[in-house]
């Protein structure tokens, strides 16, 4: 490393760990403001009651690719309860295997028993997703537009718990919490539940009692159809069309309801490279949308937290990268300044980092604990696992910076629930585990020359700190090649 640049390192280390530490005092404030809510909640709107009061629904089913759980999705949705006249359901199945004849036969069998269900094909993917539901928008009959991913097992009584509160017009939206099928299935869905939790049962519900901007999160919710095309209709410059057109939506004056209450099942990826491919869309996506959106809305006459709040929650994925920028620097960091002594200068670093980790971790535990069955083995894990996915995320961070739209990359599902096998044809869905292998295993080797350095010197209350970043490549490195022996050898 040219000596000229540590120097500069170690300048981008604390430029970042200071970063993380704003991202850290967000949290704990959104905890502060679930603690203390503003104002109570809205009364639950009147129930619809006369056949005549029952609004026409569409329920429209995004399908690509989906042969493990589209049969699951269409049954459920194929049971709402909700009168079949004012019902229809739409599968917008772009599907290139055999998921097509399973869903013809699904939806034949639904048919004879009266339900109103029709397939909705097109010739390519223009669009992926965005594109698949307004095609489906331009022939749907419903007045309002209900969506479901594959992975989702909406309850019968699902439009019972959301309709009352688009009695009010200008409500332009409805969502609802996502709940797991799958979170006991192992320690790897279990930290992803303890992740996403907090996302809907913290960020959601602050961001709509305090009346900041929030997202349709792509599935489990209820649009008003006006909503959508007066504000602009689903657009595929991004990959994340849903957040896209949320802000859309509530820049346009519709507002937003967050029903905590109202849950729906759905499946977590049970493959790291399944939850990788997710991520990354994620993180790519919310970065393509803050450069589009944020300068209309920082422009528009807004009130000064509705602005704050949506740029720390649009610019929230720049996490990852920023904590694989401590990392990368944390060894030219620690070696540039060893003249002062590594201890006085541990002071400085270790506060500093448990500062910043410590109010991340503190936002988990207590979402754990809140939740009402607290897993603190996932708790302490979560670290490690975001530690090793970083790197991959990150470069999505980086293309979502420099580029707009790109490849919808479906997420792969195997209809698990519990603790359910992974089904031997999971292999049929190809997962590019071999590139992730070689970078993490590079970063491995690399991350244990902070920890020599610190065991050399015998300082030896920074070995844990230094030890958590090989343990969090070792421990995506073991899941990559177990996934790529199974795929290799499925029995």
């Amino acid at each position: 490393m040219l000596p000229a640049l540590i120097p500069f390192l170690t300048a981008l280390h604390f430029a970042a760990l200071l970063s993380l530490c704003l991202y850290g005092i967000h949290r704990l404030w959104l905890l502060r403001c679930l603690y203390m809510p503003k104002g109570s909640d809205t009364p639950r709107p009147a129930t619809f009651a006369e056949p005549e009061e029952f609004p026409l629904v569409t329920v429209q089913l995004p399908l690509y690719n989906e042969r493990f759980v589209a049969q699951r999705l269409l049954d459920a949705a194929a049971r709402l309860d909700w009168p079949r006249e004012r019902l229809e359901i739409q599968v917008l199945d772009d599907s290139t295997d055999d998921t097509c004849s399973l869903v013809d036969a699904r939806v034949a069998w639904w048919q004879q028993l009266g339900v109103v269900i029709t397939v909705v094909r097109r010739s390519h993917r223009s669009g992926y997703k965005a594109g698949a539901l307004a095609n489906g928008l331009a022939t749907a009959r419903g007045e309002f537009i209900a969506v479901f991913d594959a992975d989702f097992i909406p309850p019968p009584d699902f439009l019972h718990g959301t309709m009352p509160w688009l009695r009010d017009a200008e409500v332009g939206m409805i969502q609802t919490r996502w709940s797991f099928c799958n979170a006991a299935h192992s320690w790897f869905t279990g930290i992803q539940s303890l992740l996403l939790g907090p996302h809907f049962s913290i960020e959601h519900r602050v961001r709509y009692q305090q009346g900041w901007f929030f997202n349709f999160n792509g599935t489990a919710g209820v649009w008003r159809r006006y909503a959508i095309e007066s504000a602009g209709g689903w657009q595929a410059d991004t990959v994340t069309e849903d957040l896209d057109l949320s802000y859309r939506a509530q820049l346009a004056g519709w507002r937003f309801v967050y029903r905590e209450e109202c849950q729906v099942p759905s499946e977590l990826p049970v493959t790291l490279a399944a939850l990788r491919s997710q991520q990354q869309r994620w993180a790519k996506g919310s970065i393509q949308t803050a450069r589009k959106i944020l300068p209309r809305l920082l422009a528009a006459r807004l009130p000064l937290a509705v602005k704050i709040e949506a740029v720390a929650h649009l610019m929230a994925n720049l996490y990852w990268l920023l904590g694989m920028i401590v990392m990368l620097t944390l060894y030219p960091a620690v070696t540039w300044r060893v003249g002062i002594g590594l201890h006085q200068m541990l002071r400085i670093d270790v506060p500093l980092f448990l500062a910043t980790s410590g109010a991340i971790m503190c936002y988990f535990l207590l979402y754990s604990i809140r939740s009402g069955s607290p897993k603190f083995f996932h708790v302490l894990l979560l670290p490690a696992l975001t530690i090793g996915m970083a790197p991959s995320i990150s470069l999505s961070v980086l293309k979502g910076l420099f580029r707009s739209g790109g490849e919808f990359e479906r997420t792969p599902k195997f209809g698990v629930q519990g603790r359910e096998r992974i089904p031997g044809l999971a292999f049929l869905y190809h997962q590019k585990n071999l590139p992730y292998i070689f970078m993490n295993g590079l970063l491995f080797l690399y991350c244990l020359l902070p920890l020599l350095f610190a065991w050399q010197r015998e300082t030896w209350f920074a070995v844990p700190l230094f030890l958590l970043f090989p343990f969090g490549f070792a421990l995506v490195l073991v899941k990559d090649v177990r996934e790529s022996l199974f795929a290799a050898h499925p029995s």
